[in-house]
């Protein structure tokens, strides 16, 4: 088993196709077959179906693809991190932002990291919580923000911002920052929801036990855009982050106001890897988000924010 095999069996099941990887891999077609072929051979299992659609993986097959794609992430992360330019920080950094925050953070982090470090090769995933410390533990990330999270026996959590969440409604409802709306108010309306599930969904749930509420939901979505759209369109009043609406405030397509009685409250944390070593790429860019976090809020850019220590989270839990 060497590199080039694993190459090809990772790009022919991207692909699904043996004469498209072989274009992609700059190799004549018979070659990536072989290739495929003394893979099989040498675990003693098909990798792939043979199908009119094209090449699909078998079970095994997909489990080889999963393994291949992170030896191959990190034998890249390793020639980047051993081939430094000039004394410069070089290396891959993959970040996971949470959905709502990346309208805020990310354009800026590239813009911080890239004139900082230009030899870090910066990629950003969004995701929702429950995603990306699924990513972070299996390696596909090397930092992530995550919320209401302790440190666990695989990741550090280092608290970072504590903030409040809001109703958002139709413009026409008139929901102003400075006038927070009662729970029980907002659960009166239609409501489109985080899925169940969803760690957001969990701490609406939770306020809505609180204060004795009945929720009426109309439609329940994985994706905060979606959210949003739907109370555009009319079809209810949501939840969400203020840090997720606070352009959409700005520029008067919808209304918010944060919520009370209870008040709910979400805590985002830097997650890492507990155990190997932090290259030093991962290092600045884990220092460039925070700075840009710490920026954002000390500037008000980040709604009903406030910065949070660890011991600020150890009172508060």
């Amino acid at each position: 088993m060497d590199v080039k095999q694993l190459r090809a069996l990772v790009t022919v099941a991207e692909v699904g196709s043996v004469t498209r990887a072989a274009e992609l891999l700059h190799l004549v077609q018979p070659a990536v077959t072989r290739q495929i072929r003394t893979l099989e051979e040498e675990l003693g299992v098909p990798l792939f179906q043979r199908t009119r659609q094209g090449m699909r993986p078998t079970d095994a097959g997909q489990i080889m693809v999963d393994r291949a794609r992170r030896a191959l992430s990190e034998l890249e992360r390793a020639r980047a991190e051993v081939q430094p330019r000039s004394g410069q920080v070089t290396g891959i950094v993959t970040v996971g932002l949470l959905e709502s925050t990346s309208d805020l953070l990310a354009e800026q982090l590239v813009a911080t990291v890239g004139r900082a470090h230009p030899g870090v090769d910066l990629r950003l995933m969004t995701g929702y919580s429950g995603h990306l410390q699924q990513w972070l533990d299996e390696g596909d990330l090397d930092l992530t923000l995550l919320y209401n999270l302790d440190s666990t026996p695989s990741l550090n959590a280092r608290p970072l911002v504590r903030e409040r969440l809001w109703a958002v409604a139709p413009a026409s409802a008139g929901l102003r920052p400075d006038n927070p709306v009662a729970f029980a108010e907002v659960a009166a309306h239609p409501l489109v929801m985080p899925a169940s599930g969803h760690a957001l969904r969990t701490l609406i749930d939770a306020a809505a036990a609180r204060s004795d509420s009945t929720m009426g939901v109309t439609v329940q979505t994985n994706s905060m855009r979606v959210q949003k759209q739907l109370v555009l369109a009319g079809h209810g009043w949501t939840i969400l982050p203020g840090v997720g609406i606070a352009e959409d405030v700005a520029n008067g397509s919808l209304s918010a106001a944060p919520l009370c009685e209870p008040d709910v409250w979400r805590s985002i944390v830097l997650g890492t890897a507990r155990y190997g070593r932090v290259p030093p790429a991962v290092a600045v860019v884990a220092r460039a988000l925070v700075g840009r976090i710490t920026t954002a809020v000390s500037q008000e850019q980040w709604p009903s924010a406030e910065l949070q220590s660890s011991e600020d989270a150890a009172a508060d839990g």
